[in-house]
């Protein structure tokens, strides 16, 4: 089967794909820390189709990194379907890129509905811009209604937390900028979670970046289940900083 790729007169960025055997979870359908990676992918793609590739960038002075990052999920993609993803920039906030995906499958129904916010970094001084300063292509005007939850500050009460995994961060994790890939986090959360919740289907997921962890850096994720509400609150610290927070509802 040829998987197409292609831009429709919205400027809506699309591609099929399929849902390998090693994207795949236990449970059969695409894992958390995948389903990360391919909105990065289609994220970069996308920038890339338009004449901004991370080389262009970088020979401008520039790193775009995703900040925060909420998904919807209606239904999980399958090990073997096939699926388009399509994504699309929306209005930006004063220091923030915003992002927009739908996962739909083969008839159009929405699987994932997602949206994401990303920093600007001058790499001259590494420090972030601000987006008025981002003007290597026309700033998008458009705003939609999405119904996953905003990619948001995530309201943390370490009250009652417990250790839940720890971890050190290997050569494997680390992606071209030198630090922890983002996908990886995702991936930090599933085998943090306990046992009983792995296998549930998950309604929402919230992640949001505050530090990079780099290469040697050991990461420990503190957790705390919600029942009454179907949550769980996730927190990745090193001894130094908080690297990262994530919230889940079932």
């Amino acid at each position: 089967m040829e998987y197409k790729e292609w831009r429709d007169e919205d400027g809506v960025f699309h591609s099929q794909r399929r849902i390998y055997f090693a994207a795949a979870s236990a449970n059969k359908v695409l894992s958390l820390h995948e389903l990360l990676k391919m909105s990065a992918d289609i994220a970069v793609e996308d920038y890339r189709e338009r004449g901004m590739s991370r080389e262009f960038l970088a020979e401008h002075g520039i790193a775009i990194l995703v900040s925060r990052n909420s998904f919807r999920i209606h239904k999980m993609p399958e090990e073997n379907q096939v699926v388009e993803i399509a994504t699309w920039e929306e209005k930006s906030e004063a220091l923030q890129l915003v992002r927009c995906y739908k996962i739909l499958d083969s008839q159009g129904e929405i699987l994932v509905s997602a949206k994401s916010t990303w920093l600007v970094m001058d790499l001259n001084n590494r420090k972030i811009m601000p987006v008025k300063n981002f003007t290597l292509r026309p700033s998008p005007t458009i705003q939609t209604e999405m119904d996953c939850l905003k990619p948001a500050k995530i309201s943390v009460d370490e009250s009652g937390f417990e250790l839940l995994d720890s971890r050190k961060i290997k050569f494997s994790d680390i992606d071209a900028n030198g630090h922890t890939t983002n996908s990886r986090y995702a991936a930090f959360v599933e085998d943090a979670l306990p046992a009983e919740f792995q296998g549930k289907q998950i309604r929402d997921l919230r992640l949001n970046y505050s530090k990079e962890v780099v290469l040697g850096d050991e990461l420990f994720v503190y957790g705390k289940i919600d029942s009454e509400n179907s949550r769980i609150v996730l927190v990745g610290k090193t001894k130094d900083f908080t690297s990262f927070e994530a919230e889940l509802f079932y």
